[in-house]
């Protein structure tokens, strides 16, 4: 391959997303250290990007989203899942649902009881801090001095209220913040905007600090494959415009393209499992079992009913005078359906007693249709998400040929371990009981999805196959740990391989029980400083 020289650079960051603008905003904060950031997507300057709700528009968007799909999951019936990963500056953070949620400190704890010496919830705790612009100031908990904004929804739904008055019928408080390490209880999200507008990474990070002389940030430039002197990383193929172009490294490469790009780089760039890559004709390089491997998500069990005596937002759309309301609530105060996240009432409880913290995340809507991108249903209903937090499947994510424009296959196997299982019935008797309460019989809740006809377990797990479908939370297929089978060290540097490090979902050694996109963002905080001293040293 002809290659044009792109010069050569102290740090190399593949991936614009919620990581690399980070990465690149912190590593550049040294003057004499020159970053170039790769972006294999265009400008966020897009309406459906900026106003909330759009992210029912931005998914499926090949000019913002990578539009994969899953191979067809047997947990899920045979069916085959979309998979939305941004393709645009600001990565997912541009097209996810803006919930900001750290998780449970068990969750790291946990990750340090596994070796994982520095990664407690007391180690990473001022990480969330430091890049966090909370609207309630700072304390113990929380940072105010950051770029990242995280803010409270700008609208109320009296029958989300209602369902959360429900919950406390099952034992369940209600809660204002869900990241103070513990995140049992009920609440509304709160979200990454400003003032009624999404705020992501690009917004954030890249945004203050794209003028500086030592950074450069390049779109349209999709990583081909890194280049390798021998096992050391001395940079990057790029194709921009139909070129080649090789960006070279004089301190490292760190990839930052996600849980399925940065295997598939890895893998190209002969690093992974020899054999998956020998058959494609991809030599390799490294012998590294665990690229690709051990991916987790967490799978939503969408359960639906129908009520009365309430508005949602079908009822704003059923009418022209609904639709008018909804845009000048918009465009008056910023606020109303238009300034929605994607889900506005979290619930997170236990789905049965032996769980020793919350193990499951209601998504709560004002609203339901069959599946994304389809007309809301013509009466008021409710959608009453189900989400198993520590999933137990595991799946993998590998290349399918040696060209780069070729999709990964992506094989979540959801719901194929028995634990899972049991806490997707377990899940759907939940939701069922929360409907049920003396709270709820005002509205008088009819269950459209599955179905009061489904009963049984057998039955029940069917169903969940039928209606279940991702959050879009892939991690840990590049997973970091002390052992020979982790791609990374604790330090994020990959085993075996100079050069190179990796600060994005892929190294989390396991998921963590709430959404991810603050879970990465401090994971790239840690990155910066560890890379940071290394440079120096």
């Amino acid at each position: 391959m002809i290659t044009q020289d792109f010069g050569e650079w102290d740090v190399v960051i593949v991936g614009a997303g919620s990581a690399g603008c980070v990465l690149a905003n912190r590593l550049s904060a040294n003057p004499k250290c020159r970053v170039l950031l790769l972006e294999a997507g265009g400008s966020d300057n897009r309406l459906w990007v900026h106003v909330p709700v759009g992210y029912l528009y931005a998914m499926g968007d090949p000019s913002l989203d990578w539009c994969l799909k899953t191979e067809a999951e047997p947990g899920l019936n045979g069916r085959s899942l979309n998979y939305p990963r941004g393709k645009v500056l600001g990565g997912c953070s541009s097209i996810n649902g803006m919930i900001y949620m750290r998780g449970q400190a068990r969750d790291y704890d946990l990750w340090r009881q596994m070796g994982n010496t520095g990664w407690g919830w007391d180690d990473v705790l001022p990480y969330f801090k430091r890049s966090e612009a909370y609207h309630g100031g700072t304390d113990e908990a929380h940072g105010d001095s950051g770029e990242l904004r995280v803010e409270r929804q700008r609208l109320s739904w009296p029958i989300l209220d209602a369902v959360a008055e429900a919950a406390g019928e099952l034992g369940i408080p209600r809660t204002p913040d869900f990241n103070r390490g513990d995140n049992e209880g009920a609440g509304y999200f709160e979200v990454n905007q400003k003032r009624g507008l999404r705020w992501n990474a690009r917004k954030a990070f890249l945004d203050p600090v794209r003028r500086r002389p030592n950074l450069r940030i390049v779109t349209g430039a999709e990583v081909l494959c890194l280049s390798l002197d021998g096992k050391r990383a001395t940079g990057v193929i790029f194709r921009q415009d139909g070129a080649a172009h090789h960006a070279r490294s004089g301190g490292e490469v760190v990839l930052a393209a996600g849980a399925i790009g940065t295997p598939k780089i890895l893998e190209l760039s002969g690093i992974g499992r020899p054999d998956i890559l020998r058959p494609l004709g991809i030599a390799p390089i490294h012998d590294s079992p665990g690229v690709g491997e051990n991916l987790a998500d967490h799978l939503q069990i969408r359960t639906i009913f129908r009520i009365k005596g309430a508005r949602t937002l079908n009822d704003y759309y059923a009418s022209a005078f609904g639709k008018l309301k909804i845009g000048l609530d918009y465009a008056l105060k910023r606020s109303g359906p238009l300034a929605m996240a994607p889900s506005q009432l979290g619930i997170f409880t236990r789905s049965s007693p032996e769980h020793e913290t919350p193990n499951i995340e209601y998504h709560v809507q004002p609203l339901s249709l069959d599946a994304f991108g389809q007309p809301l249903h013509d009466f008021p209903a409710l959608t009453v998400s189900v989400c198993n937090l520590r999933p137990e499947s595991r799946g993998a994510v590998h290349v399918t040929s040696p060209d780069p424009r070729a999709a990964p296959a992506i094989r979540p196997n959801y719901l194929s371990a028995a634990a899972d299982q049991r806490v997707a019935v377990d899940s759907i008797r939940h939701a069922r009981a929360l409907m049920a309460t003396r709270r709820m019989a005002e509205f008088a809740p009819v269950e459209i999805k599955p179905g009061p006809q489904v009963d049984g377990e057998a039955e029940l797990l069917k169903a969940a196959g039928d209606i279940a479908t991702t959050i879009f939370h892939p991690v840990s297929t590049a997973r970091m740990g002390p052992d020979p089978g982790a791609v990374v060290s604790p330090d994020l540097t990959v085993n075996g391989i100079g050069g190179l490090s990796i600060a994005d979902a892929s190294v989390m050694p396991s998921i963590p029980s709430g959404n991810t996109h603050a879970p990465v963002t401090m994971i790239a905080e840690k990155a910066a400083e560890m890379i940071a001293a290394r440079l120096r040293a």
